[in-house]
């Protein structure tokens, strides 16, 4: 069941916290990659826990990257 007080996040807000270009998650998005995410209206909008809980399972995946700390280029 969904909390109504889940904490939700723009596309803007999860770009600054993981240090990438919003146009690199929208195309995690459009793959289906990235976080979990909800749409309302035409916005993709992120539960804090759900981001989170990615945050974590792409830790337990490895790699020795911190994914904050990785450079992105933004597709031209």
């Amino acid at each position: 069941m969904v909390d109504r007080f889940s904490s939700w996040l723009t596309t803007d807000d999860v770009a600054s916290r993981l240090k990438i270009p919003p146009k690199t998650l929208a195309n995690w998005a459009s793959l289906g990659k990235g976080p979990r995410f909800a749409r309302i209206g035409r916005h993709r909008r992120y539960r804090l826990e759900d981001l989170i809980a990615w945050e974590q399972a792409m830790l337990a995946q490895g790699g020795g990257h911190d994914p904050r700390q990785i450079e992105h280029r933004d597709a031209a």
